[in-house]
């Protein structure tokens, strides 16, 4: 440990986490589609090269791919050790988004690259960009109504995409044969690529002035005192087992409710989640594969405790015993298209709704928990060509012991934004009629949860087909301490003058739309938190005299007469 003092650890530490930040920029200033290069819909990171566990993560990814990252860069290292993946030589990249091996849903494509040293791999790279299209049955891959996975698109074991830093052309044109408009994704892929090979200069570039033995001890020892910060952390909380339920409007085939069940044991320094109970795999797309089921803990801890570094060792006291027999278990062949843009979140919220129980002045009542998967696919016939179109929209967060909720926030899982109108309206054929917070959404209690976002889109040109894969339609995020739930999301569907609501609230694919016909979204509102009689009438007042809510609304849900 002589070399290693504490400042150049902390230098060590900052560096790490920089090359994972200039990778997650060079991804998204180099991305074609709008949901990478706008909507930062992706991540970077640095694992081991003897299990792939988690070393640095950028601070602008995603967290859900905080854990499920490490474990498919887990699998392509063990697939190699067994023979089933050609072993890697430097330049190879490879390209898998198998959920079953480490995944999430088959959108969220991941590269994983070898940095070598001295003839040895000293560690993995990898990256996961949202693919605005995978193929399947329905433009953009959420396929409301899917019954295995085949139906959602191309699965990809991990293969070498780029060999010896040249782009293979056979996977390439197999990929591109498998989905839509495959002109555009040769970007995306460009970009994917330079990420990591920015990153293994930036980390070369350490290497070589600190020397490897230094870095390597200092991964170590930051591994460490991540998994001593998560304990200490853990440790002011009473011991015992807090209990929380998290609903799943329906699996997009069989219209009845899901159930995630929580049962959370704070023993000493560590928590076990145990998840008996839940409902059993569902025949829809609402299934979660394991590692998603894993991640969406460890990123609902990170949520509660955000100063604890970030490493494989802050999951380490986390002991998430393995759901078999639950949706939250998912095995091939079943559909998997919204683990990791709703489930997870969902199991986030249960993670929350425990929590609060236990570290009321820490955790927040439930955010709006939904990505608001909108995937819009036709044609432009004024520029002749075929489009995807993937919306992700925000949400309100649930209020706190602190302050209300932030309105119009980004999901659970990620920092991922809704992209701009101006760059939507001039990538597709759609005009925004109306994009704003949606008004009186935000649960009441002496912290209101915050506002929802309301938009409206119509199609200018063509034809399309539109499908829908969100969730909180029939249950609105959970208020916490006697604070009431959010407003449930809302989706209603113009054609030909008639108002068409999905029969599953918030999941329906392969609507057929034309010209004039348009789209209306409302994302939930964050659950309030507290008793909403104890809120300051002044607030009350304000918020009426702003608009969030009406004269009416404010007597009922908070029970006063905000006139005066």
């Amino acid at each position: 440990m002589a070399k290693l003092d504490t400042i150049t650890l902390s230098v060590l530490q900052a560096a790490l986490q920089q090359v994972c930040d200039e990778m997650d920029l060079t991804f998204s200033r180099a991305a074609f589609s709008p949901v990478i290069a706008e909507a930062n819909d992706r991540s970077d990171g640095i694992y081991s090269a003897v299990d792939g566990s988690l070393i640095a993560q950028g601070s602008q990814g995603l967290p859900v791919f905080v854990g499920v990252m490490q474990y498919s860069t887990k699998t392509v290292i063990e697939m190699i050790a067994d023979g089933r993946c050609l072993r890697p030589e430097p330049g190879d990249i490879y390209i898998v988004n198998d959920p079953y091996l480490g995944g999430t849903h088959l959108m969220d494509v991941r590269f994983v690259m070898p940095v070598y040293r001295d003839g040895k791999i000293f560690c993995w790279l990898s990256n996961t960009g949202h693919w605005p299209d995978i193929g399947g049955s329905v433009p953009g891959g959420f396929s409301a109504s899917a019954t295995a996975v085949e139906q959602e698109g191309l699965r990809l074991p991990p293969v070498k995409l780029f060999k010896k830093g040249v782009l293979d052309p056979e996977i390439y044109a197999i990929i591109c044969s498998n989905i839509r408009v495959a002109d555009q994704r040769i970007g995306d892929i460009r970009a994917q690529a330079a990420a990591l090979l920015i990153g293994q200069d930036r980390l070369n570039e350490i290497l070589d002035r600190y020397g490897d033995e230094t870095v390597v001890e200092a991964i170590a020892e930051l591994r460490r005192r991540a998994a001593d910060q998560m304990r200490a952390s853990i440790a002011v909380i009473p011991d015992g087992v807090y209990r929380s339920k998290a609903f799943v409007d329906s699996d997009g085939v069989v219209n009845e409710p899901l159930i995630i069940n929580l049962a959370v044991e704070k023993k000493g320094d560590t928590l076990t989640f145990d998840f008996a109970g839940s409902s059993k795999p569902c025949a829809g797309p609402m299934n979660s594969v394991l590692a998603t089921t894993l991640s969406s803990v460890y990123l609902a801890m990170r949520h509660i405790f955000p100063e604890v570094p970030i490493s494989a060792g802050a999951f380490e006291p986390l002991n998430v015993k393995r759901p078999e027999g639950t949706f939250l278990d998912a095995k091939y062949p079943r559909p998997v298209s919204g683990c990791a843009a709703e489930v997870s979140q969902r199991i986030a919220e249960a993670v929350f709704a425990a929590m609060v129980q236990a570290l009321p002045d820490k955790v927040t009542a439930a955010p709006a928990g939904s990505s608001g998967n909108f995937a819009l696919g036709g044609n432009d016939p004024a520029r002749g060509r075929d489009y995807v179109m993937y919306q992700i929209s925000g949400g309100g967060y649930g209020g706190n012991a602190n302050h209300d909720g932030l309105s119009n926030g980004c999901s659970t899982i990620g920092i991922s934004k809704s992209p701009p109108v101006e760059i939507m309206e001039q990538a597709f054929p759609v005009l925004y009629r109306h994009y704003a917070l949606r008004e009186g959404s935000g649960g009441a209690g002496k912290h209101r949860g915050g506002f929802g976002l309301a938009y409206e889109v119509e199609i200018l040109r063509g034809e399309a087909r539109a499908s829908f894969v969100m969730d909180h339609g029939r249950f609105g995020p959970q208020g916490a301490l006697g604070g009431r739930d959010g407003a449930p999301n809302s989706v209603t569907v113009f054609r030909g003058g008639e108002a068409h609501v999905p029969p599953h609230l918030s999941k329906e694919q392969d609507i057929a739309l034309k010209a004039g016909d348009r789209v209306r979204v409302g994302t939930p509102g964050g659950g309030g938190y507290g008793d909403p009689r104890q809120r300051d009438p002044q607030l009350i007042a304000e918020d009426v005299r702003l608009g969030y809510y009406t004269a009416e609304q404010a007597s009922e849900m908070f029970g006063i007469d905000p006139t005066g």
